[in-house]
């Protein structure tokens, strides 16, 4: 079992910079996939990014290529999410999951996501 807390949502204005956080618990969180996803109001949840177990390898929705970094501290079982040059359509609840799957394959699907966050509040004014 694997609880996941985000962190460091706000309101910012458009081209400024956010850094989310997802701390773990579990002894296991390193062999994890992690991924971020959000959700703005009256749309679906969708993928921003995904990590592989050791950080090496990482995938982004082409909305957010080149904006936003995803890397993760394995020792403190913590994700980060580094937003910068920010958007006004990046408004959303952003959530952080861990996959179980041992493939190593960087899954873009909610569904197949084992464990989830309650979400933090990104605001983006323009």
């Amino acid at each position: 079992q694997v609880q996941l807390v985000e962190s460091g949502g706000g309101l910012v204005q458009a081209g400024g910079s956010l850094r989310l956080s997802c701390a773990a618990s579990g002894r296991t969180f390193r062999s994890y996939t992690m991924g971020w996803f959000r959700q703005a109001p009256g749309k679906e949840r969708e993928f921003v990014a995904a990590i592989s177990p050791s950080g090496a390898n990482t995938y982004y929705a082409d909305s957010v290529k080149g904006r936003f970094t995803f890397s993760r501290d394995n020792a403190k079982n913590t994700v980060y999410l580094q937003m910068n040059s920010l958007k006004p359509e990046d408004t959303a609840v952003y959530y952080c999951a861990a996959d179980e799957d041992v493939t190593g394959f960087l899954r873009t699907t909610a569904k197949v996501y084992d464990y989830w966050g309650q979400g933090t509040q990104v605001t983006v004014s323009s």
